[in-house]
């Protein structure tokens, strides 16, 4: 074939080539059109923000991983990070199967109770209008059903993670996956209804715009019913004297709190669950206020570590800016920038006092997930009641006692929380109590002598070298 030939047959296979690329992504864009007259350039902003937000939040698992790995022994790493890598898969069943309908479907004050494993979907799935049916709680966003059900199910494994740090380093592997199924089947979702599903504690003017309580005071009582029941570490607390157990890289530490930084630009400005037009504003709003509470968490509990122990205990630094971004999860929305810097402050501060409180009180918490997700979940919970104001743009319907709004909404706020705290701890004891029963929940003192990562896991996460087991 002449080279004039070959320059004609590849002219014609390009202009063939082309015109097949561009039926390939004109039909199924036809296709989509003819089935959702209503899909806007807006809702394509929408979707894509808060699946991209989803995406963070579920990366959110390699910074809780990495901390709670970083700050326990390396005799037991590979456990932990097994923990809170198989926590999301388990999740992902369990609140599809079940516990996005019992948050988020139709039902009464107290729980969902249409549209299980999705069948609320008609046939439609691209708008958000179509779903009016079986899951009417959510219509206030307009993106695709299936994109709030993934953002709605990185927040669900979230709270079942928190668990992991609270038990860990003597919790058999199968007790956790068993508890975790549970937790986000059932009773993460049951007092996510009361909050976000239009229930009991909705109606009744209890606010927590992404999670403080809904997410991590939940996985914080949780956990502190798992430690009840577990008891400490071996050589935890000895002779009335508390014998720290030092983690073994602060490394992991210092790259798991910078991922969860990061993933909280999506937890928190993600729970608009939109972001177009006048929205914009309010995720830009929420960005700032999350950033500002976790800087002054991190910088007040590494000052407060300072005074009492006489040196800027890293660990500390690292909570305390968790405790700031937990703190502010609620309000995030609701407060001014200046109010997230006090909110934040407090928060530092807190996570030091409550760390030295349990182990006071002999309530081992290895990775002090209780300080972090539950004191500064129900403080930032409660601190809506005191900063929020309705010029925010938020959307709340009522100030707080320091903007002229009396105790009304602070007393709302505390009722969620005992409610929410009173149901999860009962629900989980009994969990729990049910699991030591049918199978055990700890392992033995040999076992956790030797580490989980040989006795229950089979491998270590940092092997001898190979070569010297070769015969």
């Amino acid at each position: 074939m002449s080279k004039g030939n070959r320059e004609r047959t590849n002219r014609g296979r390009f202009r063939v080539g082309s015109m097949a690329l561009l039926a390939m992504l004109l039909l199924p864009a036809s296709a989509l059109a003819q089935g959702a007259e209503d899909w806007t350039t807006d809702v394509s902003v929408d979707t894509l923000w808060v699946l991209v937000a989803g995406i963070l939040v579920f990366f959110m698992n390699a910074g809780f991983g990495c901390i709670e790995a970083g700050f326990c022994r390396a005799k037991n790493a590979v456990n932990i990070l097994a923990k809170n890598f198989v926590v999301f898969g388990i999740s992902s069943i369990a609140f599809f199967l079940i516990g996005w309908t019992l948050m988020f479907g139709d039902g009464n004050d107290f729980v969902g109770l249409q549209g299980f494993m999705l069948a609320g979907m008609d046939n439609s799935p691209l708008t958000g209008d179509a779903y009016q049916g079986a899951y009417s709680s959510i219509n206030w966003t307009g993106v695709p059903l299936l994109a709030k059900f993934f953002f709605q199910l990185v927040f669900a494994g979230t709270a079942a993670t928190i668990v992991s740090g609270c038990v860990a380093e003597r919790i058999h592997y199968r007790a956790f996956m068993l508890f975790t199924f549970a937790l986000v089947a059932l009773s993460y979702p049951i007092t996510g209804h009361w909050i976000w599903g239009g229930g009991w504690l909705q109606t009744l003017g209890m606010w927590d715009f992404a999670g403080s309580t809904v997410v991590h005071s939940v996985g914080g009582w949780a956990g502190l019913a798992g430690i009840v029941l577990l008891g400490p570490r071996i050589g935890k607390y000895k002779k009335g004297r508390v014998h720290p157990i030092p983690g073994h890289s602060m490394a992991l530490a210092f790259l798991g709190g910078m991922i969860l930084w990061l993933g909280w630009f999506g937890f928190n400005p993600g729970s608009t669950m939109g972001i177009s037009g006048d929205v914009a504003l309010l995720v830009s709003h929420i960005v700032v206020t999350t950033n500002m509470s976790c800087a002054a968490g991190l910088l007040a509990a590494t000052m407060t570590a300072w005074m009492v122990s006489g040196k800027p205990d890293f660990s500390m630094t690292v909570n305390g800016a968790l405790a700031g971004l937990v703190a502010i999860t609620a309000p995030c929305a609701f407060v001014s920038p200046g109010s997230a810097i006090v909110i934040g402050a407090v928060a530092g501060v807190l996570v030091v006092f409550s760390v030295m409180f349990f182990d006071k009180i002999k309530i081992d918490d290895p990775v002090g997930a209780l300080s972090v997700h539950l004191t500064n979940g129900i403080w930032g919970t409660l601190s809506i009641g005191l900063f929020a104001s309705q010029a925010i743009p938020g959307g709340i319907d009522a100030d707080g006692l320091f903007y002229g709004g009396g105790f009304g909404l602070l007393m709302n706020q505390f009722y969620g929380v005992a409610a929410v705290g009173a149901f999860t701890f009962g629900f989980a004891w009994v969990v729990w109590r049910t699991l030591k029963a049918l199978g055990g929940i700890r392992v033995s003192a040999e076992e956790e002598y030797i580490g989980l990562d040989v006795s229950e896991m089979g491998m270590e996460a940092y092997a001898k070298d190979s070569v010297s087991h070769v015969a």
